[in-house]
């Protein structure tokens, strides 16, 4: 089997609270979003989806996907998509770093493996553990008072886990702990996601003021050094996340007992592959993950679904889903929420089919000829 076309869309994922908020000041209303699919000579097409959280979270950015692959795509074209190893070898030689650019084509190659192969890309990822999963709901940059009602909210449609998004005024994110932690009830678990927004005194100052609460502590400041100075500070369990880019730095991370949790994003990391590889380094060393992605849609969560639910369930921190804080569906058969919880779906490979027809010409189009 080998790649003859590679084609990818941008698609626009408006929001159903109208905007996004988190740390410095940063927000989106609309997501800008990249479809990517990978066809071949055997009448087999995978699909994948990329979707940074704007240009100021990670070092990716939207129109860097599409200029990306118009540097990568020609390049793969001749390739079997069913070696995944392989093909990443060759992405990684084609296009040195920039691994978010690369992550949809991987995420659609395991699409066609799964359906080849007559298989659910989770069962290919690991095996399908347990009949759901857990999700959490992240919790948008608000006053304290609007971010308790919305936890409270969003309990009522069953989620269970909650992570607020703070990395602001260390006062006002104090307050904001306090105020959510206060509408909990038992079983709830309340993630502190600053999203790298704390210098360190201020991180170190915040865990101080809430360290009667029970509440995880994510990626407090920019750097991982600051943050280990952080988690030397504090008995809260801790969450890494934008600093683990890479198998060294979740090596390093464990050696120096950083971190209880990592947060592991597909696009990040480059794919399903590569994230697979970190995954299950995890599972030996005994490290909690949630697993997830920057953003995305409907083929965004189908690929964390199959992920998440490959994953054994006491290693399984947390995940998301992303297509219901959007109000646009760009494919049938993703997973949906059903009381706080989703499934992989059990059909061969991802299990969806874009809506191509409501995307407009592609923005890259690599073929053979």
């Amino acid at each position: 089997m080998r790649i003859t076309r590679i084609s990818a869309w941008q698609v626009d994922l408006p929001l159903h609270e109208g905007s996004y908020k988190w740390s410095g000041g940063k927000s989106v209303t609309v997501f800008d979003s990249t479809v990517v699919a990978v066809e071949t000579d055997a009448g087999v097409t995978g699909y994948g989806e990329v979707c940074p959280l704007g240009p100021a979270y990670l070092p990716a950015y939207a129109a860097g996907v599409r200029a990306g692959l118009q540097e990568l795509a020609p390049k793969l074209l001749g390739e079997d998509p069913t070696q995944l190893g392989k093909l990443n070898r060759t992405m990684d030689a084609a296009l040195k770093g920039h691994p978010y650019v690369k992550s949809a084509v991987d995420v659609a190659c395991w699409d066609i493996l799964g359906k080849v192969s007559g298989l659910p890309v989770c069962v290919l990822l690991g095996g399908r553990y347990g009949e759901d999963f857990h999700l959490y709901r992240a919790i948008s940059q608000e006053s304290p008072e609007a971010m308790a009602a919305n936890v409270a909210g969003y309990r009522a449609e069953g989620y269970r886990r909650f992570q607020l998004k703070v990395g602001g005024d260390p006062d006002t994110d104090i307050a904001r702990i306090k105020a959510v932690a206060a509408v909990l009830q038992p079983g709830d678990r309340l993630v502190a996601d600053a999203n790298t927004g704390w210098l360190q005194h201020e991180a170190v100052r915040v865990v101080r003021a809430v360290r009667d609460i029970d509440v995880y502590i994510e990626q407090p400041c920019l750097t991982y050094e600051e943050c280990l100075a952080v988690r030397r500070n504090t008995d809260h369990p801790f969450v890494l996340d934008e600093v683990v880019d890479g198998i060294d730095m979740l090596v390093r991370g464990h050696a120096e007992g950083a971190m209880d949790v990592v947060n592991l994003k597909i696009s990040k990391l480059g794919g399903l592959t590569k994230t697979k590889q970190l995954r299950d380094l995890c599972i030996s060393l005994g490290i909690g993950m949630t697993l997830e992605d920057s953003w995305g849609g409907d083929i965004v969560t189908a690929a964390i679904a199959h992920l998440a639910h490959s994953t054994p369930t006491e290693f399984l921190f947390s995940s998301t889903d992303f297509n219901s804080y959007v109000t646009r569906s760009i494919a049938t058969g993703a997973p949906q929420r059903q009381n706080g919880r989703l499934a992989a779906p059990v059909v061969p490979g991802l299990g969806i089919t874009p809506k191509l027809g409501e995307f407009g010409a592609p923005a890259v189009d690599a073929r053979n000829g």
